[in-house]
């Protein structure tokens, strides 16, 4: 894209001691007109992440993904191409400089909003590059007019998808074959463990309950979670625990959890 864009890495306390040869990676994406500090500027607890790297000794990474750019390659803004930034150019710089598990058994990702459609559609188009995705309160459908959000809101989004798209018609193709939830076949050939939540009161319920739906439908194991909450940080900061948690089961059984 010729710029050059920001990544958070937050290290646990022990890789400073230089003890443990390799540590798993977490890449944790930002919502919808965020940036990359995101995650260590507005959670309620400022210090969230930096304990769970602690907890689960393992490295989060937080990359730019632009206020909405959807972690994919726009179609219509050649300058917009953050799938490639981050498969090409965010995971091999982050290999390339920390002691990381090179390999998709030690990798995983999640995310919150805007954030939680692009961990799903990045590990869902790069299965060898993860073991594990989730999403929190995902905008799992690329199709703002299921949103249950007010008018200004539907036009800011309408001129945003405009922009990113080429289109500001929700029915057309490019929005269709781009929304997590109509890659349900894809999810189901790639087997990657996922887990999706989603607070009772967010203006995206509906959306995850349908890809919670269509999964069960093509007897693709997830694990799925609802749970009181809107689309707030309060929200996301209890959510981001059990996220940690899932995704640790899934890097011990593959041997590179560090203990």
């Amino acid at each position: 894209m010729n710029k050059t864009y920001k990544a958070a890495v937050v290290l646990p306390n022990s890789y400073a001691t230089g003890k443990t040869s390799t540590y798993p990676v977490l890449y944790l994406l930002h919502g919808g007109g965020g940036h990359f500090r995101d995650w260590l500027t507005s959670t309620p607890d400022k210090m969230l992440v930096k304990k769970l790297a602690d907890q689960y000794n393992l490295i989060i990474v937080m990359p730019e993904g632009e206020t909405f750019a959807w972690y994919l390659d726009s179609p219509a803004n050649p300058s917009s191409k953050f799938e490639t930034h981050i498969i090409k150019e965010v995971i091999p710089k982050i290999d390339g400089t920390y002691r990381t598990v090179r390999s998709n058994k030690g990798r995983v990702i999640t995310g919150l909003s805007m954030g939680g459609h692009g961990a799903m559609y990045l590990s869902a188009r790069h299965p060898e590059l993860f073991c594990a995705a989730g999403s929190m309160s995902g905008a799992l459908d690329m199709n703002w007019t299921k949103f249950k959000i007010n008018e200004d809101f539907t036009k800011s989004l309408k001129n945003g998808f405009q922009q990113l798209m080429g289109s500001d018609d929700p029915t057309n193709e490019v929005f269709y074959k781009n929304s997590i939830v109509n890659m349900v076949e894809t999810i189901k050939k790639n087997g990657l463990p996922i887990l999706i939540d989603c607070g009772v009161d967010d203006f995206l319920v509906d959306i995850n309950r349908e890809l919670h739906r269509r999964l069960v439908y093509n007897n693709v194991p997830h694990d799925y979670i609802e749970r009181p909450g809107a689309h707030t940080w309060e929200y996301w900061q209890n959510s981001l625990p059990y996220h940690l948690l899932f995704f640790h089961q899934i890097l011990k059984s593959n041997g590179v959890a560090v203990e």
